[in-house]
């Protein structure tokens, strides 16, 4: 078995959900080398998330940053949790219900995602960090 682990940072973005999948298959090349195997990527914060999704229309990113602006709104009276802004206690909210790891399957030394799936990093401040991302793969 072979096993592989990267950290990368990813550079600031605005919030949203924004496609990373590219980065993540640049940043582990020796993916190439796993016939068969799994990768996981993880996200060393928690005011951001990833998750699996379409990967080609751009609207349904904007659908998501509206459904999740809805689901869990900022300024929120109820919320105790604000140090940082109104977007504060909402984005580590969303993170919770997003979650900070993906698993995708490894087949012939790719990533097997289907046709129209992408990784998103879901930026949730509205003023983005740099994010840490950690990347595993194993497999033979």
């Amino acid at each position: 078995m072979k096993i592989f682990q990267q950290e990368i940072g990813l550079r600031e973005r605005k919030r949203g959900f924004h496609l990373i999948t590219n980065e993540i298959i640049n940043a582990l090349p020796q993916i190439s080398g796993i016939r068969t195997g799994m990768c996981q990527v993880f996200i060393q914060h928690t005011s951001a998330s990833l998750c699996i999704n379409e990967n080609a229309d751009p609207t349904v990113r904007q659908d998501f940053e509206m459904y999740f602006n809805k689901v869990v709104p900022e300024n929120d009276p109820g919320y105790l949790h604000d140090d940082e802004g109104p977007d504060d206690m909402p984005a580590h909210l969303k993170a919770a219900l997003l979650g900070s790891s993906v698993s995708i399957p490894i087949r012939n030394g790719r990533l097997y995602l289907g046709t129209w799936q992408g990784i998103y990093l879901c930026e949730h401040r509205n003023y983005g960090h740099r994010r840490n991302i950690v990347i595993t793969a194993w497999g033979e």
